[in-house]
């Protein structure tokens, strides 16, 4: 893993417009090489609201079990800026006249992917997963909505010239992995790029997968140039020759792999449920959740307000500071034990609580009580919950054939697995004497 190889940033390379070079910039990136950054994208880009994601960890908490986990969203969106056109650039190469590609559709792709996590809150996906649904009782808060807001606020505060139409299209690319409607039936295969809400193909994983397993030091045998070279638009969406099938399902299996080992990793949510505890104390006096539906306001959160918590002397945030202490002497929650939920059991499974593991004990004993047990719910999937996302991917024999179809997985190989979706319980104490087989047990009774 590394950067490209000779051949294939020559390939990349000849896509890429001529720029005038007294506007446009290039950086180089660890992941992708030289990276070159056009007049618009720019503008966006030398923002306080877009240097903001220098400051937000692109793994939130996880560089406390992988120091090298400290690259930023900043560096992600530029990959997936990279990306995106290099995308739309290898489509028009060969389907160019035959879709009608222009250069206003390379440049709305391209900030799409630029822009795709300009509303992201601090410590990856914690901040909304985790922490706004406790303080705002069940938020749905979503930073791809946020990205939105955001995107018209700077354009708004920074005077940037960009026509209605390609705003609104950057917009619907953004939220396309989870909208139902677009307002345009054009082209429909350019919201397919950045946040696929088609069947997950996208190159925002392309990045995040080899960008954080290079950054925490695994390897990576996913190779999307494979995938980004022979794509091919048949009937408005992106196709996949038949034979790069296996390459498809290494890119779900990749994804759902860095869950396990890393974004969920046991000591990762440790930590990460203690800043929670820790956030939601401070939120009664920071407000931290106030500035959610705000641009204007939201852009100054970021990771420092772990140090804003850390150094504020006031004594109502002993209890949010303590936590913080804690962390950093890495007097972290204690993890008892884990159980994986049964395949027959998954669809009906319930989320275990703190609540749960109490009133579950019997007389007698050590008595716990709910302050002293955290508990994580994780869920692993492919994209799709329990379903396999390779259903939803039409393939294609070879150039010659204008036929596209889905294939089944087990006319590939009997040996990928049957089951899409895995739930694991972990059982965490508060309280380093309370860790016991008495935990575990309840545990496996709940369960």
């Amino acid at each position: 893993m590394g950067t490209y190889s000779d051949d294939q940033l020559s390939h990349l390379q000849t896509l890429e417009p001529l720029y005038d070079r007294r506007f446009s910039k290039h950086v180089h990136d660890n992941v992708h090489g030289n990276i070159y950054l056009d007049k618009l994208s720019l503008k966006f880009i030398d923002t306080e609201q877009f240097q903001r994601l220098r400051d937000l960890k692109q793994l939130g908490l996880a560089y406390l079990v992988y120091p090298g986990a400290v690259h930023s969203r900043f560096e992600h969106s530029l990959g997936v800026y990279w990306l995106a056109g290099a995308a739309i650039r290898t489509i028009k190469a060969f389907q160019g006249s035959e879709l009608d590609i222009d250069r206003a559709d390379i440049q709305t792709v391209k900030l799409a992917g630029l822009l795709h996590d300009i509303g992201h809150g601090p410590f990856s996906h914690m901040f909304e997963r985790e922490f706004l649904p406790r303080v705002l009782n069940g938020s749905n808060w979503s930073h791809e909505d946020m990205s939105t807001k955001m995107i018209d606020y700077i354009v708004d505060e920074h005077n940037i010239e960009i026509d209605s139409e390609s705003l609104n299209r950057v917009k619907e690319m953004i939220i396309a992995s989870h909208a139902s409607d677009r307002s345009t039936k054009e082209k429909q295969f350019l919201y397919d790029i950045v946040a696929n809400g088609r069947n997950g193909i996208d190159v925002d994983k392309f990045d995040y997968i080899v960008r954080d397993s290079r950054a925490c030091g695994l390897g990576c045998n996913f190779q999307f140039e494979r995938l980004m070279e022979t794509m091919r638009v048949m009937g408005d969406e992106i196709c996949y020759r038949a034979k790069d099938y296996l390459t498809v399902h290494k890119l779900f299996a990749t994804r759902a792999d860095l869950h396990r080992t890393v974004y969920t990793h046991a000591k990762v949510k440790a930590v990460e449920l203690m800043l929670v505890d820790a956030l939601s104390e401070a939120n009664q006096y920071l407000d931290i959740s106030s500035s959610i539906q705000q641009p204007s306001e939201f852009w100054k959160l970021d990771d420092s307000i772990v140090k804003t918590i850390l150094t504020d002397p006031r004594q109502e945030l002993k209890k949010a500071r303590d936590l913080i202490l804690r962390i950093r002497r890495r007097e972290i929650y204690q993890f008892c034990n884990e159980f994986s939920v049964p395949k027959a059991k998954l669809e009906h499974f319930k989320d275990i609580t703190p609540q749960d593991i109490v009133c579950s004990q019997k007389a007698g004993g050590v008595s716990l009580k709910e302050e002293d047990v955290a508990v994580s719910n994780v869920r692993i999937d492919l994209t799709r919950g329990k379903n396999n996302p390779l259903e939803s991917i039409n393939f294609f024999k070879d150039y010659d054939c204008d036929e596209k179809f889905p294939i089944r997985d087990d006319h590939i190989s009997h040996l990928l697995p049957a089951c899409c979706q895995d739930t694991i319980v972990r059982v965490y104490s508060k309280k380093p004497e309370l860790v016991c087989e008495k935990l575990l047990s309840k545990l496996i009774l709940l369960c």
